[in-house]
């Protein structure tokens, strides 16, 4: 009952996730947060089990900054998107494996290139220019089919999103009224304004710090 989307651009990655937190047929919460700043340049956007969803994203976060602290430099993005595949393969072949999917990107601004990654709760992975995970995914796709653009502004593609996160509401019967966004580009990892059923049709300005 959830939904996790990721488009990569030329000069940045989008990450959207919805907000409510569910048990069986109960809302719990409507602002969970389920994005994950992995480095400075690295967000996740994670859904699953409501226990083992920030149980390893703490734990892949952590160990990332082990790294760094340990050899002075940060993982590339690929390594990165490799380990948590690993993880997750790994503790599929154990007694606690991790019921998660995400998707994971990030803008390298010394190489100048986006990264995507598609993970799925059984360690596949695959270098996409946009996915998604979920009931949400299902609606999502052909709409950036029909309308991805791989050169696009923060405008632009911050209304696809919005495209897609309106043909999730129409058409899907899980109430999922409000999702955080977050952008991956040269200055970092920043906050873009949540879209709400509200203000979904509404012109919002996008304005990202340079």
């Amino acid at each position: 009952m959830e939904t996790v989307i990721g488009i990569k651009f030329n000069d940045f990655v989008l990450i959207a996730t919805d907000m409510t937190a569910a048990h069986s047929i109960m809302v719990m919460k409507d602002d969970e947060d389920k994005t994950y700043n992995i480095t400075n340049q690295v967000v996740m956007g994670v859904t699953g089990e409501a226990g083992d969803v920030p149980r390893f994203a703490e734990y892949i976060t952590q160990n990332v900054k082990l790294y760094r602290m340990r050899n002075g430099y940060d993982l590339s993005i690929p390594a990165i998107a490799t380990f948590t595949r690993k993880t997750v393969a790994e503790h599929l072949r154990s007694q606690s494996p991790y019921q998660v999917n995400f998707m994971l990107g990030g803008y390298n601004p010394i190489e100048k290139k986006s990264h995507l990654y598609f993970i799925d709760y059984l360690g596949a992975q695959v270098d996409v220019p946009y996915g998604a995970h979920g009931y949400g995914g299902m609606m999502t796709i052909t709409v950036m089919d029909r309308y991805y653009k791989p050169d696009a502004n923060y405008q632009e593609a911050y209304d696809l999103l919005k495209k897609c996160i309106l043909e999730v509401q129409k058409r899907c019967i899980i109430n999922m009224p409000k999702f955080k966004v977050k952008i991956s580009y040269a200055g970092g990892v920043q906050e873009l304004p949540i879209i709400t059923k509200d203000n979904i049709e509404q012109n919002v300005i996008v304005n990202v710090k340079e």
